[in-house]
């Protein structure tokens, strides 16, 4: 069996007739929804789901290029997935690993930076040490951002945060009526990153599940009924479409023309 494609093996989409540059989202952050079911479907078992999902995420990255988007956030593993079975678990990690090692001079090559948000501890040694490698490689390299989701939830985010800010106070090198939005913001594990203008999910579900709760506040919404690993490029090009189309007011009014 052939090697699945890498990042720059992957084709790349340009720009559609009638879509402005402008009016691409710089963000898009993506819960990735559905090996599971679509490895059932398959009669597959769940791993190969999550191999299917793998190519899925090659596809979009590389797309993402194509098209101006200048950040992909994607939802991988959440600080709850840790209750799913062990054997599960430790092949999401086995995978996790493998492509931190397989896709590190691509994402290099093609001007990615790799950012992980999420708590560190936890995961295993060695996927740490080739996260850390991988993110050190792609630090300078990146006109692009691929950020990754693992051990993340986004209650957790807001409580860690919020524990660094306390810590600060108790130290004295904060007063409470100095703390503000920016404040916050900067004390969360997406430090310095835009917040995404255009969130996706997969699969049909209509929930957040926890994922960026304070980032994605005023981003738009879209939901395909497509399993993850059936995702194609040009399912990328319809989400961006629907964003296009939209007017963000961010809680004011829509103005009349």
């Amino acid at each position: 069996m052939a090697s699945p494609p890498t990042i720059a093996q992957t084709d790349s989409l340009s720009l559609p007739d009638g879509l402005a540059p402008e009016s691409v989202p710089k963000h898009i952050a993506i819960i990735m929804d559905g090996n599971g079911r679509w490895a059932k479907q398959q009669g597959l078992p769940r791993f190969m789901g999550h191999k299917a999902g793998a190519e899925a995420v090659r596809r979009v990255v590389k797309a993402a290029g194509g098209l101006g988007v200048q950040q992909i956030t994607l939802f991988c593993f959440s600080s709850e997935n840790w209750k799913r079975p062990d054997d599960e678990v430790n092949e999401l990690m086995k995978m996790y690993l493998h492509h931190l090692v397989a896709e590190r001079d691509e994402l290099a090559r093609n001007g990615i930076r790799l950012a992980q948000i999420g708590r560190r501890d936890g995961l295993p040694e060695e996927a740490l040490r080739e996260l850390e490698r991988t993110e050190h490689t792609t630090a300078q390299r990146g006109e692009r951002t691929l950020a990754i989701a693992v051990n993340y939830g986004g209650r957790q985010e807001l409580t860690d945060a919020m524990r660094a800010i306390a810590g600060k106070v108790q130290a004295g090198e904060l007063k409470p009526e100095d703390i503000s939005e920016d404040t916050i913001a900067s004390h969360l594990y997406t430090k310095g990153m835009p917040d995404p203008d255009l969130v996706i999910r997969s699969a049909g579900e209509m929930r957040l599940s926890n994922f960026l709760l304070w980032q994605i506040s005023y981003a738009e919404l879209y939901v395909t009924p497509k399993l993850w690993p059936d995702f194609q490029a040009e399912d990328l090009v319809d989400a961006i479409k629907s964003y296009a189309g939209r007017t963000r007011r961010y809680g004011g009014l829509e103005q009349e023309s």
